[in-house]
This record gives C-alpha cells, sequence and structure tokens, in this order.
C-alpha cells in the first residue's frame, strides 16, 4: 500500500522511494509503472533493477554498502572509512544513509546490530553472497 501510495506522486524523491519498495517486495508491475512516471518526468540514470550482487541478501545492500557496513562494524568512522576506500567523505554518507534506511535502523550501532541478526556481517566482517 505504501509503494503504491508513493507510486501516485510526481515528487521524484516519493517516486524513487516508491520504486526501491516495489522492488523489496517484487512487485515488478508496479516497479515498471513508477519507472516508467519517472521518465517522463525527465529522470535520467534510474536503475533497471538491483544487481545481481544487491539481490544475494535480505537487506538489498550493494557490495561497496556492504563494505562500508563491515567498516562500520570495526567503529570506524566516514572519515576513515573514506580514507581506506578512497571515497569522498561525502560518498561515505551517502552508504551510511543507504545502509541505515534499507536496514531500518535509527543508529550506525542498531544498523551492524541488524545486519549481524540478518547474517549480513560476522564478528563486523561482511559475509560473502552464496
Amino acid at each position: 500500500d505504501e509503494a503504491l501510495a508513493l507510486g501516485e506522486t510526481d515528487d521524484e524523491r516519493g517516486l524513487r522511494m516508491a520504486l526501491d519498495r516495489a522492488r523489496q517486495l517484487g512487485a515488478g508491475a508496479l516497479a515498471a509503472q513508477v519507472s516508467r512516471r519517472l521518465r517522463e518526468l525527465g529522470v535520467r540514470g534510474i536503475a533497471r533493477g538491483p544487481r545481481p550482487s544487491t539481490q544475494a541478501n535480505t537487506a538489498a545492500l550493494t557490495a561497496r554498502e556492504l563494505e562500508v557496513l563491515r567498516l562500520l562494524g570495526d567503529g570506524l568512522r566516514n572519515a576513515a572509512i573514506a580514507e581506506r576506500l578512497f571515497l569522498s567523505s561525502r560518498t561515505v554518507d551517502h552508504h551510511v544513509s543507504a545502509i541505515l534506511r534499507k536496514l531500518e535502523a535509527g543508529s550506525r550501532g542498531e544498523a551492524v546490530a541488524q545486519a549481524v541478526r540478518l547474517g549480513l556481517v560476522e564478528n563486523g566482517q561482511a559475509v560473502a553472497p552464496t
């Protein structure tokens, strides 16, 4: 219902949220409809769907997000993660925000704990997809 309601807007942010939610739920028809609406509004760069590496985990985290999550589990702050991964701090900020959103976590520690519960990390180390 949430994804459907979000899909009935002209707000790009709302439509992107609806697209993410529809994909998480496996609602292909709704995802296609929302993608079409985004393209009608002139939005470019809409992914056709999650990559196989993203589909390999229940939270739909990308390989890079899993890498950042592992470093969060090691207790690193954004600046240290950026330095370690040769990224800007701003990029790491975006990855952390995506991780928190996808894991429905209110904090970095909560995200790591949720990832452990989901089997995405063990002892702070990202689990390789099977």
